[in-house]
């Protein structure tokens, strides 16, 4: 009994170990002709391909190394259950903007369930050559460069451990995804960067960054129109432009924006601290409720708190028609630190749709030593604990 009962648990053992080895599958894009020092182009998409149509988990890799290459554009659906593309090399794209030949995204990936992309790596945009022929702040008809990453219409997804650097553009667009998380990500890129926001979301719900450090020319992190459910926590954004949601309203057909919750995150050395940003004199009129920034720490930030109904940079819209974007539920909590202005809060609501139950509590910022003021305009903040009190 005892001889058959070792062997049964003996084998249950062997097969229980053979099926964890079966479920996950290498595809090395060495198998594929990538090596260091090449163009991986047409490797990493090609194992891609046969990983995105395995029946078992798969991953694909690159190893360490410097690589080249063009643009890729990853889709699913995938046969595979889970799929990760787990990268410690560093990848380049073309420094010539012209190489990309007008693509949106560098490393497009889409419509995917269960996604990972991991490792050590980092993936360099090379943007200098792009920042030097970015006119867009001055000319709406500009020619957007092109961005690091595009992460569209993926669930149930993780990003960890990668770098983005000196992306032409944006260095992450997120679009139509849910339940995608950002733990130990990575942003890299000088302050003096035009339009290099670290991370913008859209039309997405359920989206996390965790625990990432941003430096970026622009937003540390954006939210467009139609998020819900978006959690920032334990960012380290500087520097850059802060952490905005917006800028929304300057279109048609936008969606509202609701339960976006910003947490135990550290900004410093910024343009400003936590920013909600809609433009007047435009079309849109969707809702911006329930939002919560709470336990952050302002370093040298210019604009610690704001909220900015009367966005209009490069005089690109009519402040004379007030923004119909309607704000409500708010609420700024256990801020302090230091700001390079006197008046570190700022509230300029809509004089058409005022904001509406809109709470200070415990803001703890000073200006020079001296605690700062605030200014509001349609609008009248709860305050609780120590915050200024609002002048006109």
């Amino acid at each position: 009994m005892y001889k058959k009962l070792s062997f049964t648990i003996c084998s249950l053992f062997l097969f229980l170990g053979f099926t964890i080895i079966a479920q996950a599958k290498d595809f090395d894009i060495s198998a594929y002709g990538g090596s260091p020092n090449g163009d991986i182009t047409e490797a990493l998409t090609k194992a891609w391909t046969d990983a995105c149509a395995a029946t078992e988990a798969s991953k694909v890799l690159v190893g360490a190394g410097t690589y080249n290459m063009n643009a890729v554009d990853l889709k699913g659906p995938c046969q595979a259950p889970t799929i990760e593309m787990q990268v410690n090399g560093v990848i380049q794209a073309p420094a010539d903007p012209a190489a990309l030949k007008g693509v949106d995204q560098w490393v497009k990936i889409g419509y995917v369930n269960a996604f990972t992309l991991s490792g050590t790596g980092t993936f360099d945009g090379q943007g200098p050559a792009a920042w030097k022929a970015n006119d867009c702040a001055k000319n709406p008809n500009c020619n957007w460069p092109t961005m690091n990453f595009g992460f569209n219409f993926i669930n149930n997804s993780y990003v960890r451990g990668v770098t983005s650097k000196d992306s032409k553009n944006f260095h992450v667009n997120v679009l139509s995804c849910n339940n995608f998380n950002f733990d130990g990500f990575n942003v890299s890129a000088p302050g003096d960067s035009p339009n290099t926001d670290g991370i913008h979301i859209g039309r997405s719900n359920g989206v996390s960054v965790a625990n990432t450090n941003i430096a970026t020319g622009d937003d540390c992190v954006s939210l467009g129109d139609g998020n819900t459910n978006v959690t920032v926590v334990n960012v380290t954004c500087g520097p850059g432009h802060g952490i905005s949601v917006g800028s929304l309203g300057r279109y048609n057909n936008e969606q509202p924006v609701s339960n976006v919750n910003v947490k135990n995150c550290t900004v410093s050395n910024t343009m400003n601290g936590v920013r909600i940003k809609t433009w007047p004199g435009t079309p849109g009129d969707i809702t911006i409720t329930d939002m919560h920034f709470q336990d952050i720490i302002m370093n040298n930030v210019q604009n610690p708190i704001l909220i900015d109904q009367e966005y209009c940079p490069s005089n690109q819209c009519d402040k004379s028609t007030p923004s119909k974007i309607k704000i409500s539920n708010v609420s700024f909590e256990n801020i302090s630190g230091t700001s390079q202005t006197q008046e570190g809060v700022v509230l300029t609501c809509s004089s058409g749709v005022p904001c509406s139950n809109v709470t200070l509590s415990n803001i703890n910022l000073t200006f020079n030593g001296a605690a700062v003021t605030a200014k509001c305009a349609n609008v009248q903040p709860t305050i609780t604990g120590t915050a200024p009190a609002c002048a006109a």
